[in-house]
């Protein structure tokens, strides 16, 4: 029987809403339910499986985490502080975050993909607040960087290679678990936000602390409320992110290959 101990993963990648068809293109994998993981929280939105994955990517030994716990969820706002630690005690050096999101750009509509080059953080909370970890990292560690300039560049590289037409721009998350209202969006495109959602920003705070490297990309399911005629819904996110997924995954495996 295959533990934990035994892999020795290079890169971790996230799967958010709708995106866990990434799992199935692993070579051999091992999979570990998370209720089976100390420590490790237990999903409860659908889209999101509860499963660490560990295998190969084209050739790269990978985490793929099958699942996250958002804030809206309730409990730890730093849920998603053991998983990202045991990943960096494996020893992978990068994490490569996934989500679906809702745009703020007309014409970055449902089914593009759009790698984030920084976030804006208006869930209200830190997944680091409380005692610090200084045998993991500082008490105040910078996010000059947070999304790694060298690892931006191969999603770009990735995506030129494969003719995939791949936006860049900046993503908000909110605490939700409503979606936005009108009025917020044109607020959230005046200071600079270009993707809406509700993840992302604390594995990318907890990745940064821990001193792994990030990437990531948002699956873009809707233009955000008060852009489009659909009305928002969780049933549209995971329709739409299915159509996304088909381009991430062909994104990811080339990131994979070349990293």
């Amino acid at each position: 029987m295959r533990r934990l101990e035994d892999f020795t993963p290079r890169l971790g990648i996230i799967l958010g809403s709708g995106l866990g068809g990434l799992a199935d293109a692993l070579t051999d994998p091992a999979r570990f339910p998370y209720a089976d993981l100390d420590g490790f929280p237990q999903p409860t939105v659908a889209g999101h499986g509860g499963t660490l994955h560990m295998g190969e990517l084209n050739g790269l030994p990978v985490a793929v985490f099958q699942g996250r716990k958002h804030i809206y969820e309730g409990g730890d706002p730093g849920a998603m502080r053991v998983p990202i630690r045991v990943l960096k005690t494996l020893g992978a050096e990068a994490l490569l975050v996934t989500n679906a999101a809702g745009s703020l750009r007309a014409e970055v509509g449902p089914g593009r993909l759009m790698a984030i080059s920084d976030h804006i953080n208006l869930l209200g909370v830190n997944p680091l607040t409380g005692p610090n970890d200084d045998a993991v990292g500082p008490r105040f560690p910078s996010l000059r960087d947070a999304y790694d300039p060298a690892l931006l560049q191969r999603l770009r590289d990735a995506a030129h290679t494969l003719d995939i037409d791949l936006a860049e721009g900046v993503y908000l998350a909110t605490a939700g678990p409503t979606f936005e209202t009108p009025a917020e969006i044109r607020m959230f495109r005046t200071v600079g936000a270009d993707a809406v959602g509700m993840s992302t920003v604390p594995e990318v705070i907890l990745a940064r602390h821990a001193g792994l490297r990030v990437a990531a990309v948002s699956a873009i399911t809707n233009l955000a409320e008060g852009m489009g005629g659909e009305e928002l819904s969780h049933e549209q996110t995971l329709r739409n992110a299915e159509v996304a997924a088909r381009d991430l995954i062909r994104l990811v495996g080339k990131f994979a290959e070349d990293y």
